[in-house]
């Protein structure tokens, strides 16, 4: 079958690559003039690559149209929730606008597509204590420019299947993390700051926002796994959570970090640029929905996840 994938060169994008590429499927891949290859080098030659730019729909019909994908899997979006704040128009008109075009595109185009949109656990937004695990039906209360861009695109999706027909699928990924995650992004974070010491790099400070916060992790590499299910097995105009179930404090994934490092005696700081003007403080999910439809369960232990995040900055990524 073959796949087309928005945002390929991305944290998600590249490991969905690679393993819809280990089940011998055939992948398509949109990619702008600067996008960066860093994290496909190493299967790029497998997959087909199309310019496009989501917020053109010029480019993203002709991506639609040149593929001719039997799923498309839309990753492409500003997905950095502190951009959000300062950027607020760039965030909703690239997620926004954006996802509007895929669903255009494919409304227009002559092949039959099955879509799924990558959703966000920021779209719960601010949760009640009464209100955990989450699910699908929880209000969404979104608590940034970001978790806003996201519910509409949700809405618009599940709307074009009821209006037009179209095979969509929203799914609504808690935090997950691992390999070729942004150094902009919490864990991946902290495991560059950490790699910098032990090459000497930096002082032994490490710099954090707010500490007092939980999330819902799950390893990158179980998620695609979900994507490929969610485009398989899930039924169309539907939403469906994808997460642990788990709760864990920043403060004590922090714990296990530095416990992985080399160095003793880090001290750490907290930096007021790195706190938002508001946050969410406890977002666990309920996937029991999902998991009934397909079967999908996290397999990789989140210390692994963390493990394989600083290795993953200590095979050289950042250091110049």
């Amino acid at each position: 079958m073959r796949y087309l994938i928005t945002g390929v060169t991305g944290f998600a994008g590249s490991h969905l690559a690679e393993y819809l590429l280990s089940l011998n499927e055939e992948v398509y891949g949109t990619v702008r003039w600067r996008s960066q290859m860093n994290n496909i080098n190493k299967f790029k030659h497998k997959i087909k690559l199309v310019e496009a730019d989501i917020r053109d729909p010029v480019s993203v019909q002709n991506a639609i149209n040149t593929s001719e994908p039997d799923f498309i899997c839309h990753l492409a979006a500003q997905s950095f929730v502190p951009t959000s704040w300062h950027a607020p128009a760039e965030t909703l008109t690239t997620n926004i606008i954006g996802n509007l075009n895929i669903l255009e595109a494919m409304r227009k185009a002559k092949k039959d597509a099955v879509l799924m949109v990558a959703g966000s656990s920021e779209e719960y937004g601010i949760v009640h204590p009464n209100e955990v695990p989450i699910k699908e039906t929880n209000e969404l209360r979104a608590a940034s420019p970001y978790g806003v861009s996201k519910i509409a695109q949700d809405k618009l999706t599940i709307q074009y299947h009821h209006s037009y027909g179209l095979k969509t699928i929203v799914t609504r990924a808690f935090n997950h993390e691992g390999p070729r995650r942004g150094d902009v992004f919490v864990i991946s974070n902290w495991a560059k700051q950490i790699t910098e010491m032990e090459n000497e790099k930096r002082k032994p400070v490490l710099y954090v926002g707010n500490l007092d916060s939980s999330r819902d992790f799950t390893d990158v590499r179980d998620v695609v796994r979900a994507y490929h299910l969610a485009l398989t097995k899930c039924k169309y105009g539907e939403v469906y959570n994808v997460c642990s179930g788990t709760l864990y404090p920043l403060q004590s994934v922090l714990d296990k970090l530095l416990k992985l490092s080399t160095i003793k005696n880090i001290k750490v700081e907290q930096d007021p640029s790195r706190l938002r003007p508001s946050d969410v403080q406890r977002l666990v999910g309920d996937c029991s929905k999902f998991r009934t439809q397909t079967g999908w369960k996290p397999e990789i232990p989140f210390d692994q996840t963390l493990r394989d995040t600083l290795d993953y900055w200590r095979e050289g990524h950042s250091i110049k």
